[in-house]
């Protein structure tokens, strides 16, 4: 008991030892922090210290909550890393008791942001600081350098700064993957963003694919050649990076792997909170919602298989100049992605208002430029556009996204011709392009719109030779009389 007690007590504490949390652990045990552990499975922290953390003596295990919080240096800093929802709640009402006034509470989980904003204002009440941040990057990116999104009260930042910079990423110029972002639950809002982001770049990535694929009929091995190029271009990008890599691997007989697998995706919610949120904020983010709509879809695989052998249309061939076709699908994904985070980027701008967050918006592009799995070359450029204006109201009139669009506009529309024409289903690139098209038209359709909800509930319409905010009706029937409906704004 005396030895243990001579020990150095530990920088930070971490609860959740799964690969994400055993990683964090080592990466900032090898820049120089005494980190303790704890595990709800006790012998996990066993098993953590004997296999990945063997040999390292500045890792504390812990076998309970009160030997765990006791082994920290205060104030006290312990970063959850567990499921999120309820056992987030059930770690925070067993710790806190133990916890004093001015301690600090790290929730690196892909929470909801509304929970964290709860979390954050139940706490600060008690005396506690609570940060809620989004790590990406995966298992290699929590080893190696994650993209870190801290977000909360705070009065948490200086406490947790040095060690989230020091663990995080960093780009070329050294400059690491980590702010603050903003109050309450803004870390884990701009965390929820960049997964629906991701949703819509690995949607928009397996379009091309089948494209190619199937449309044109190319084997992997042109594929791995094709998705090696396109990094070489404004695509560098981790996902194609690991497009690239997945093309080649091939199964124990010999065969491509990616072949053999059910083409029936699976996903964990942050996609669809995306789409719920900007629905809630009347923010058409209209690629996101349709590439989680796209893994709704592929879920539906016996009714597919049913629905193939009794639905006729075309047979998916594409043809014409090879070369062409090929640097055609690159531009019209290059076109997409740029819509996709324009979207990505408007609905932040509404939650900021929404919340009373200021976000730094060149900042947010800064964090996923590296170590997430967003991470890309395109970011760097997303920075620039809001360093040179940081009031941009959307990047597709940034000057230089605006140029990359125009130059990419032609074999955009030629490859969702060319989808629509096969019958190769497009739905995340296909909705970029009518987001595009309605975003950059002066006149839309929506005065019929007004007109039909004006006939049948008198919900009222504003003129064109009025002042905007002055509502009429009109009694289109001749019966009945002027009664209108009051009004609301999404």
């Amino acid at each position: 008991m005396g030895e243990s007690k001579m020990k150095k007590k530990a920088d930070i504490g971490l609860i959740g030892l799964a690969v994400m949390g055993q990683n964090l652990v080592l990466n900032m045990n090898d820049h120089g922090y005494t980190v303790a552990v704890y595990n709800r499975t006790v012998s996990k922290v066993d098993d953590f210290l004997q296999d990945a953390a063997k040999g390292r003596d500045t890792i504390i295990g812990t076998y309970s909550m009160e030997e765990f919080i006791d082994s920290l240096e205060r104030p006290r800093k312990v970063m959850l890393m567990v499921k999120a929802g309820e056992v987030v709640d059930k770690f925070i009402d067993q710790i806190v008791p133990l916890l004093d006034e001015g301690d600090l509470i790290i929730d690196g989980g892909n929470s909801h942001f509304p929970d964290t904003n709860r979390r954050t204002q139940r706490l600060k009440e008690k005396g506690i600081i609570y940060i809620g941040t989004g790590v990406s990057g995966g298992e290699e990116g929590a080893r190696r350098g994650p993209s870190i999104m801290p977000g909360g009260n705070k009065d948490g930042w200086p406490l947790v700064k040095k060690i989230f910079q020091d663990i995080s990423a960093k780009v070329e110029d050294g400059s690491p993957c980590c702010d603050w972002v903003g109050d309450n639950g803004a870390g884990h809002y701009v965390k929820m963003v960049h997964n629906g982001i991701e949703y819509g770049d690995m949607q928009m990535i397996c379009e091309a694919y089948d494209l190619l694929h199937r449309g044109l009929g190319l084997t992997h091995d042109s594929l791995h050649e094709i998705f090696s190029q396109w990094n070489q271009t404004e695509l560098d990008s981790y996902l194609i990076e690991i497009t690239r890599d997945i093309m080649k691997m091939k199964d124990s007989d010999g065969e491509v792997l990616v072949e053999k697998i059910l083409d029936k995706a699976g996903q964990k919610g942050t996609g669809k909170w995306t789409g719920i949120s900007s629905l809630e904020l009347g923010v058409p983010v209209t690629l996101i919602v349709e590439a989680v709509y796209a893994r709704s879809l592929s879920a539906l695989k016996g009714e597919r298989v049913e629905a193939s052998r009794i639905i006729e249309g075309p047979q998916g061939l594409i043809e014409g100049d090879e070369k062409e076709i090929i640097e055609d699908v690159r531009k019209a994904l290059l076109a997409s992605k740029i819509v996709s985070y324009a979207q990505g980027y408007m609905l932040m701008r509404e939650a900021a208002k929404e919340n009373g967050w200021d976000l730094n918006y060149g900042g947010i592009a800064l964090m996923w430029r590296g170590g997430c799995i967003i991470r890309s070359a395109f970011l760097g450029k997303i920075k620039e556009a809001f360093d040179s204006n940081p009031s941009l109201n959307n990047l597709l009139v940034d000057p230089y996204f605006n140029s990359v669009i125009s130059d990419c506009q032609s074999s955009w529309r030629k490859t969702i011709a060319r989808a629509v024409t096969a019958g190769i289903a497009t739905p995340a690139m296909s909705s970029a392009l009518a987001f595009f098209d309605g975003y950059r038209s002066e006149r839309l359709p929506a005065n019929l719109l007004q007109a039909q909800r004006d006939y049948f509930g008198a919900h009222t319409y504003e003129r064109t030779d009025a002042e905007e905010g002055e509502f009429f009706h009109t009694n289109w029937t001749g019966t009945g009389g002027n009664v209108s409906s009051s009004t609301y704004q999404v």
